[in-house]
């Protein structure tokens, strides 16, 4: 893991916290982190408030990209529909992932992490003002393969999915229950190896009933298109209630601004 968020540290015992005991600065540590990046959280939310910002989390291989690419390439599902969409991808190395990305004509922009296991709320905002946002209704951050640190960490997104394969078990939400109760989406893919792996559907879902009773789930594949319509109805449905949202705090903050000037003239 990684020394940023103190998931691996171990302090020096000069570290400025008034303790030499290691586990009483690993947590200081964690707390100072996690405040600056609550600053960066909330500045990414004023910048992402004309459009709907998702957080995607997921264990390696569980079929992040390949579901993002058939969900916004150009002429398909959600961008057939008019929805303007935009990426910033998260990966320990290589700039691969964007690169699909880019080639399905998806606007994307890499954050390559190297040591990081996760994504912090400063890097997507670097990455953010890279992208020409005013042109986006709609922008998903793929997190960095990791179903354990990301989990504790703002990015300033109004809705966070994890993604979660048939071939990974049905005890996922049982191992990584703190990912799994932040979480509003939960995509179960890859349902074509279902039968091969011999996947327990019930369990699953019993597991996810119980952890995280609050997500709506969608079972799909990327690969044959099963269940991908679903989770597209779902998403441009919170993409227009984002919008209506925008327009009504915009018609409240106008009226507000008018209100002494119709007294005055009173």
């Amino acid at each position: 893991m990684c020394r940023q968020c103190g998931c691996n540290q171990t302090p020096s015992a000069s570290t400025d916290t008034g303790s030499t005991d290691p586990v009483r600065q690993t947590l200081h540590l964690q707390a100072q982190v996690l405040a600056k990046n609550t600053q960066y959280a909330d500045h990414n939310r004023a910048l992402f408030s004309h459009l709907l910002a998702v957080n995607v989390l997921s264990s390696p291989g569980a079929g992040k990209t390949t579901l993002l690419q058939q969900l916004l390439k150009r002429d398909n599902l959600l961008s057939a529909v008019g929805i303007r969409p935009g990426v910033i991808v998260g990966d320990l190395a290589t700039e691969r992932d964007a690169e699909r990305l880019h080639q399905a004509g998806i606007q994307a922009r890499q954050i390559t992490t190297g040591n990081l296991c996760h994504l912090e709320a400063s890097s997507v905002a670097k990455a953010a003002h890279q992208l020409d946002l005013a042109t986006l209704d709609f922008l998903v951050i793929e997190n960095v393969g990791n179903l354990v640190c990301p989990a504790a960490y703002d990015l300033g997104e109004d809705l966070r999915i994890v993604v979660m394969s048939v071939t990974e078990g049905e005890d996922k939400p049982l191992k990584y229950p703190t990912t799994f109760k932040l979480a509003q989406v939960v995509v179960i893919s890859k349902i074509d190896l279902a039968a091969a792996v011999e996947f327990d559907r019930e369990e699953t879902l019993r597991h996810l009933h119980q952890i995280a009773p609050q997500a709506v789930v969608f079972e799909l594949s990327a690969k044959t298109g099963e269940g991908m319509r679903d989770l597209a109805d779902y998403l441009r449905q919170a993409i227009a209630d984002q919008h209506n949202k925008v327009k009504t705090d915009s018609v409240s903050i106008t009226s507000r601004a008018a209100s002494p000037m119709i007294s005055q003239r009173l």
